[in-house]
């Protein structure tokens, strides 16, 4: 990811959190197995797992690739993946230490097969990253990611209804504002990328949409929990401390059911370097 993106990321606390996470939690873990199978690895020899923290899309990366291919996977955090080089042991595993738009720094043109990027894309300067894409896959190789639904601007059938109860997110955010005389952020404004956007920068770089599926992850409010307590993601934003922000998330947590599920929605985005096998 961009350097300005990089903040709270490349931090021990953050760093640990967020793999502990991901082995509990199957929010990551399940959104890479997806990814990776429509990566169409089967073929593959050079595969690039893109801002790939800790390593849990590398995982899902390696469990596709055939026994001779090679996984790389490429963070600006060093912290981050250093857990992964402790947690992860697989031979066919490298790491590079870079931002996600100095990809194609480090691999030769025309040499990777598929590029991987799980919930980091918006975090990036798209056209530059979608343009290093291009430069380093065959023809006929694959770039599959994912963006946010608020992010690009859609949601799942599965969310439109909502759950019956406040959720935990806006909870935080009231008793913030009633007991700290918060502000909440004003309404957000048009989706960063939404699908057009996407297909419009994937053609600027060279890259072709093969395929975009609005899809769906149901998560227990004990996860959401969970996640809001990655220092990261911890809020409200603002002049609050993390152990402020835990004392809120705590309150809040306690007017809520642990096993309520909500459903946050992804668009997943599969392309192609026009060429070769597909």
């Amino acid at each position: 990811m961009a350097q300005d993106a990089l903040t709270g990321w490349d931090d021990d606390t953050t760093a640990e959190s967020y793999a502990a996470f991901t082995r509990t939690f199957p929010m990551y873990s399940a959104s890479s197995r997806d990814l990776a199978s429509r990566a169409h690895l089967t073929d593959s020899h050079l595969i690039v797992d893109l801002c790939g923290g800790t390593g849990t899309t590398a995982e899902a990366l390696l469990a596709l690739a055939p026994p001779d291919a090679r996984v790389v996977s490429l963070d600006n955090s060093a912290a981050m993946q250093r857990i992964g080089c402790h947690t992860l042991n697989d031979p066919r595993l490298s790491w590079v230490g870079a931002p996600a738009e100095d990809l194609a720094e480090h691999f030769p043109a025309n040499s990777v097969d598929a590029v991987v990027c799980n919930s980091a894309i918006w975090k990036t300067d798209v056209p530059a990253v979608f343009a290093a894409v291009r430069r380093v896959l065959r023809p006929g190789g694959r770039f599959v990611f994912n963006v946010g639904g608020s992010f690009a601007g859609v949601t799942h059938p599965d969310g439109q209804t909502g759950p019956a109860s406040p959720s935990l997110y806006s909870l935080v955010h009231h008793i913030a504002a009633r007991d700290y005389g918060y502000t909440p952020p004003p309404p957000s404004g048009p989706p960063k990328l939404p699908l057009p956007a996407v297909t419009r920068h994937l053609a600027e770089a060279g890259l072709t949409l093969v395929d975009a599926e609005v899809t769906a992850q149901h998560t227990t409010t004990a996860e959401r929990k969970a996640w809001l307590s990655i220092p990261v993601f911890a809020r409200p934003d603002g002049h609050f401390s993390y152990e402020q922000q835990m004392e809120i998330l705590k309150e809040a947590y306690a007017q809520t059911r642990g096993d309520e599920v909500a459903v946050t929605s992804w668009l997943v985005v599969v392309a192609q370097l026009d060429g070769g096998r597909a």
